[in-house]
C-alpha cells in the first residue's frame, strides 16, 4: 500500500459496521517508502545519543520541567517537525514513520514524548493543516527546529469530554481581529509560545485562534501538580481581554470545532502507537526480571502463570501493533475519514499499555513499589493516556455512534418496517431480506488470507455480518434514544475493534507469509493465530450480551447507591 493508492470507503471501519469488507482496502498490509525506515531508524538514534548525553527524565520530574536546550537538540536533530514539509525545516515523514518514531520515545519516557506529541500531534498540527501559506511561513519553521513550541487550548473548567460547549468568548472587530476572554485548563506545553486556542463569537460560532505567549491579558497560572508526567508543562490559561489580530485567526469563523477535532483525530493515532510499542518496553522489562529472579528452586520464567503473562503482552501486542499501523498505512494511502479508526487505537493502545503495565508491575513485586525503581514511574506516566485526547468512554460511545450512523441512515430509507405494517413494506423487505442473506452466506470474504488463517477468515467474516445484524438490531428496539443505552454502544464499540483488529492482523500475517520476510515464521503464526481467536472470544461475548445482560440490575444497584448519598 503505497500513499494516494487507497481503494475502498471513506472509512474502513465504519463500513464494518453495514456488514462491508473491502479486502482491497487493506491488502497487503501497508509498508514504508523505500528508504524512509532508514531515515525513521537515523532519527530514532541521533535523537536517543543526544538524550543519553543530555536527558536525565527523573532530574526533569524534580525540577517540574524540560529545560529548554532540550527542545532545542531535538529541533536541531529534525524531531520536532516530523510530519512538516521539507520547505519549512521540517522531516517530511509519513504518518507511519512519525508514528514510529513516537513509539520509540514514549518506551524512552512517557513525559518527554507527551511534550513532544502535544507539540507536533496538536500543537503545530492545526497551523499545518488550516493554516494560510502566511501563517505556514511566519510559524511552522520556529516550530519545526524547535525555537518555538506549541500548544493546544481546548478543555476547559465546564467543557471537558464536551468540548463543543465550550465558554470562552471571541468578540469580532471590525479590523477583523477578535477580542479573547475565558479561560483554559489542563493545557500542555501551557507556558510555551504559540497555543492554538478555541472560543465562541457572539453567534455562538467556534473560532479557532493562534494565541502567542507575551500578549496582553493573556495570563499563565502555575504548572499543576501531578501524579504523573511532572515534568509535563500542564497550565490553567486565563484569558482577559486578549487581542488577536486577524493574521493570527485560523480558518474563518465557524470552522473551529471542525479543526478541533480533525487535530485531536491525528493526534489519537501517535498516542495509540505510541502506547502499543511502549508494550514491549513492558514485556521487555517484565522478561529480564523473570529469567533471572529465582524462587523455590527455579527462576519465575518457568511458572505457568507467570508464562502466561509474558505470552499475553506479546500476542496482544502483535495483534493491536498490527491495528495500529494498518490504520497509519490507510490515512498515508488517503483514506478520507478516519476519525472511528484513530479512536479505536488510541482506546485499545492506551488500555493495553495500562494493563501490560500492571503486569510487569506485578511480576517484579515488592521491588516494582520502590521510588528509585522504573516501574512505579511508568505506572504514574501512563495512567493519564486513557483520559487525555478523548476519554476512553467517551470515545467508545463516538466508535458506537459514528459507526451505526450510516446503518441508521440505510435503515430509515426502508421506511418503518413495523409488524403493523407488514404487506406496505413487501417490495422493500423482499429486496432487503435477500441482501442480509448474501451478506450471511460472503460478508465480503478474504480470499488475500493466507490458506493456514483460512478458518480465522472465516470467523471474523462472520462476525462482520453479526456486527451488521446486531447494529440494527439495537437500532430498531432504541431508535433515537440509542445514544443513551452506553452499555450496548460499549459492547458495539469493543466489537468493532476487536474485528478490525483481527483483520489487521490477517493482513499482516498474510503479508509477512507471502513475502518471506518473518524471521520466525512459527512464533509469528502462533501469535496471530491466538490473537485472533481470543479477540473472536471477545467479540462473540460482546454480542451475546446485547441479548442477554443483567444491565436492568445494574442499573438499579447504581441508583440505590446514589440515593444514599445525596449531595
Amino acid at each position: 500500500m503505497t500513499p494516494a493508492s487507497y481503494q475502498g470507503p471513506p472509512s474502513f471501519a465504519k463500513a464494518l459496521f453495514l456488514g462491508e469488507v473491502h479486502p482491497g482496502a487493506v491488502f497487503p498490509f501497508p509498508a514504508l517508502p523505500e528508504g524512509e525506515q532508514e531515515r525513521v531508524d537515523a532519527l530514532v538514534e541521533a535523537g536517543r545519543d543526544f538524550l543519553a548525553e543530555t536527558y536525565d527524565a527523573r532530574e526533569a520530574e524534580a525540577q517540574g520541567r524540560i529545560d529548554d536546550r532540550i527542545f532545542r537538540g531535538l529541533g536541531e536533530i529534525g524531531l520536532l517537525g516530523l510530519y512538516l514539509p521539507q520547505a519549512y525545516g521540517g522531516q517530511g515523514l509519513s504518518q507511519t514513520a512519525y508514528c514510529q518514531v513516537f513509539e520509540q520515545f514514549t518506551a524512552f519516557d512517557p513525559t518527554l514524548s507527551v511534550v513532544m506529541g502535544v507539540h507536533q500531534s496538536i500543537g503545530t498540527k492545526p497551523i499545518y493543516l488550516f493554516g494560510t501559506d502566511a501563517q505556514k511561513e511566519r510559524f511552522l519553521p520556529d516550530l519545526a527546529v524547535g525555537r518555538r513550541l506549541a500548544g493546544f487550548a481546548l478543555t476547559e473548567p465546564n467543557a471537558g469530554s464536551d468540548a463543543y460547549h465550550i465558554e470562552s468568548r471571541a468578540v469580532a472587530q471590525a479590523d477583523g481581529s477578535y477580542v479573547l476572554n475565558g479561560e483554559k485548563r489542563y493545557i500542555g506545553n501551557g507556558s510555551k509560545d504559540v497555543l492554538v486556542t478555541f472560543a465562541r463569537d457572539d453567534d455562538g460560532e467556534h473560532v479557532a485562534l493562534i494565541v502567542e505567549g507575551g500578549m496582553d491579558g493573556f495570563e499563565v497560572g502555575e504548572a499543576y501538580d501531578t501524579l504523573g508526567l511532572r515534568a509535563n508543562d500542564l497550565r490553567h490559561l486565563t484569558f482577559h481581554d486578549v487581542r488577536v489580530p486577524p493574521e493570527n485567526v485560523l480558518g474563518a469563523p465557524g470552522d473551529g470545532f471542525k479543526i478541533a477535532m480533525e487535530t485531536l483525530n491525528s493526534g489519537r493515532l501517535s498516542l495509540g502507537t505510541g502506547s502499543v510499542g511502549a508494550v514491549r518496553l513492558m514485556r521487555d522489562m517484565a522478561v529480564e526480571h523473570t529469567l533471572s529472579r529465582h524462587q523455590f528452586g527455579q527462576p519465575l520464567a518457568d511458572f505457568e502463570l507467570v508464562e502466561a503473562k509474558i505470552a499475553w503482552m506479546e500476542m496482544m501486542h502483535y495483534g493491536f501493533h498490527a491495528m495500529a499501523y494498518l490504520i497509519a498505512g490507510l490515512v498515508d494511502a488517503g483514506m478520507p475519514d478516519y476519525a472511528v479508526e484513530t479512536a479505536m487505537v488510541k482506546v485499545a493502545g492506551t488500555e493495553l499499555l495500562w494493563y501490560a503495565a500492571n503486569r510487569a508491575f506485578q511480576l517484579a513485586g515488592g521491588k516494582a513499589y520502590l521510588r528509585d525503581e522504573a516501574y512505579e514511574k511508568i505506572l504514574r506516566d501512563i495512567r493519564v493516556f486513557p483520559i487525555f485526547e478523548g476519554a476512553n468512554d467517551v470515545m467508545r460511545m463516538f466508535v458506537a455512534l459514528s459507526g451505526l450512523e450510516p446503518l441508521g441512515d440505510e435503515l430509515r430509507e426502508l421506511g418503518d418496517l413495523g409488524p403493523g405494517e407488514p404487506l406496505q413494506a413487501l417490495g422493500t423487505l423482499a429486496d432487503y431480506v435477500g441482501e442480509r442473506v448474501g451478506r450471511e452466506l460472503a460478508p465480503g470474504g478474504f480470499p488475500w488470507v493466507d490458506a493456514d488463517f483460512a478458518d480465522a477468515a472465516t470467523v471474523v467474516a462472520r462476525q462482520v455480518a453479526r456486527l451488521r445484524h446486531t447494529g440494527e438490531s439495537v437500532l430498531r428496539e432504541h431508535g433515537e434514544d440509542i445514544k443513551l443505552r452506553q452499555h450496548q454502544l460499549k459492547r458495539l464499540a469493543e466489537a468493532a475493534t476487536d474485528i478490525f483488529a483481527q483483520i489487521a492482523t490477517l493482513s499482516r500475517i498474510s503479508t509477512t507469509l507471502r513475502e518471506g520476510a518473518a524471521k520466525d515464521h512459527e512464533h509469528e503464526s502462533r501469535l496471530a493465530h491466538v490473537f485472533c481467536r481470543r479477540a473472536a472470544a471477545r467479540v462473540s461475548h460482546n454480542f451475546d450480551l446485547v441479548d442477554e445482560n443483567d444491565d436492568s440490575q445494574i442499573h438499579a444497584i447504581a441508583r440505590h447507591v446514589y440515593e444514599g448519598h445525596q449531595v
